[in-house]
């Protein structure tokens, strides 16, 4: 790797970095097995080198160079995945986008803003809210995560409901492909032109190309806001709840159930012992938003909704991103995620149920509830939480993978997809085909070799081994 490394020094300088530091920064990302093989000193080994191009052309000339050498290539943007996506090894060269950033243009009228896809999503936000407007994209790594980040993994925000996940606010994107040439798709509301190109990119992980510009819808800020909270005598009856308004076009931006057990973790003591907590949060016109507001209610009230303290939206909203370091939970002996899947309603309770059976069978586990975050007319989503404390430390990585393998096995065999809003990465990729099937599977591997026939964009993550067992 040593000649690619003095190559690359030769076109970059001193944006070539190979100090202990820099390489361990880009080591990995936030994936649990990747925090605790940190703490077991069990990780592999750093990358060879990472670049930080300034410009697309840049980014063109190292995957050219690269190429050449044949050396592997990860893209990293903030690192903040959660799925293992991000596991370079020392023959690889990580394409970090940190000096990739900033606005380009910004068009009030068009309402769009493209940025450069390093630009931290956080930074993004409050650029354009500058302006007056608004990207409505609220991940919960919004702080961590830049938005070529969002487009490769396909993300989703807290405000989808109403605004919709970055396919939705996707107007265009400019990539490199890993010979070194540049596509960049038209701003246009819409097209017929043939297959859409900018699907190329979402939810592609790092494998099909380097997106290095990225074009969103805004919308100006709302005129109003307020926030509401009911609670439900069970979960089913929330989950209907939320089907009935959304099929009825009210949309509020954010809506939240949550199971009895997540209920009184987060909302205690406004929501009773036994109850199932939802909160809203209405957004846009005034006179829309007291309809809408009052529209929710009535149909809570119709299923046993009772209405609870809307102060407790504000709160949510505070506080919505503080959450514990997975490394804080790894020190008490805990091994602890959050496994996001998505079904139709028809399904959606069932999964609920088979899911928590099946996590209820886990010798150590301690706790295991879920909340619906992402609702649309045909379904909704469910985000797992489990933690367990086996009583062998060593174990913790082995009981992960069972609490994986269970989650997404009762999700499959209700008739649930795997996968929500955190992509595939390296835990769930063995399970690729009960996503698209084995034809689809199939398909992603022909154009993963058309684009990249020596397979040296990220290796190893999203598409499973061949004939390589279903198991996490």
């Amino acid at each position: 790797m040593s000649g690619i490394v003095e190559t690359l020094k030769r076109d970059l300088g001193d944006r070539v970095l190979t100090d202990p530091e820099a390489l361990a920064a880009h080591q990995r990302d936030t994936w649990v097995l990747g925090e605790l093989r940190a703490l077991e000193g069990t990780l592999p080994a750093p990358p060879a080198a990472v670049v930080e191009p300034e410009s697309t052309e840049e980014v063109a000339q190292v995957l050219r160079r690269c190429r050449e050498a044949g050396a592997a290539v990860v893209p990293f943007g903030g690192g903040s995945g959660v799925c293992g996506a991000i596991e370079p090894g020392a023959d690889a060269i990580v394409l970090s986008t940190r000096r990739l950033t900033g606005l380009v243009a910004f068009d009030p009228v068009d309402g769009t803003a493209r940025f450069r896809a390093g630009t931290n999503g956080l930074e993004a936000e409050e650029r354009i809210q500058k302006e007056g407007f608004t990207i409505g994209h609220w991940p919960q790594s919004i702080a961590l995560s830049t938005v070529g980040g969002w487009v490769a993994t396909r993300a989703a925000g807290q405000y989808s409901t109403a605004y919709g996940n970055i396919e939705d606010l996707l107007v265009a994107v400019e990539a490199v492909l890993p010979d070194g040439r540049v596509i960049r798709t038209r701003e246009t509301p819409r097209a017929a032109a043939g297959p859409d190109l900018r699907q190329l990119f979402l939810g592609s992980e790092g494998t099909l190309g380097v997106v290095t510009e990225v074009t969103l819808a805004v919308r100006p800020q709302p005129e109003a806001s307020r926030g509401q909270s009911l609670h439900f005598p069970d979960f089913d009856a929330g989950l209907e709840a939320i089907r009935r308004f959304v099929q009825a076009d009210w949309c509020p931006p954010v809506v939240r159930l949550y199971d009895g057990r997540e209920s009184q973790r987060h909302f205690r003591p406004a929501c009773p012992s036994g109850r199932h907590m939802l909160i809203a949060l209405h957004e846009g016109p005034a006179a829309r938003v007291e309809l809408e507001l009052e529209a929710v209610a009535r149909v809570a009230r119709e299923l046993g909704g009772e209405a609870s303290d809307p102060g407790l939206v504000d709160h949510w909203l505070e506080t919505r991103n503080q959450v514990p370091s997975f490394r804080s939970l790894l020190d008490q002996g805990l091994i602890v995620d959050t496994i996001e899947v998505a079904a139709t309603w028809s399904r959606i309770g069932e999964v609920y149920r088979r899911v928590l059976d099946s996590l209820g069978e886990v010798p150590s586990l301690l706790a295991a509830s879920a909340h619906s975050s992402h609702s649309y007319r045909t379904g909704t989503n469910l985000y797992f939480t489990f933690v367990a404390k086996p009583d062998d430390p060593t174990e913790r990585a082995n009981v992960y993978r069972d609490c994986w393998r269970r989650t997404l096995e009762a999700t499959h065999a209700a008739g649930g997809g795997i996968a929500h809003h955190h992509g595939v990465g390296r835990v769930r990729r063995a399970r690729l085909a009960d996503e698209l099937g084995e034809t689809g599977v199939s398909l992603l591997r022909e154009l993963k070799a058309a684009l990249d026939p020596d397979g040296l964009l990220n290796p190893g993550n999203l598409l499973p081994d061949v004939d390589a067992p279903r198991s996490s």
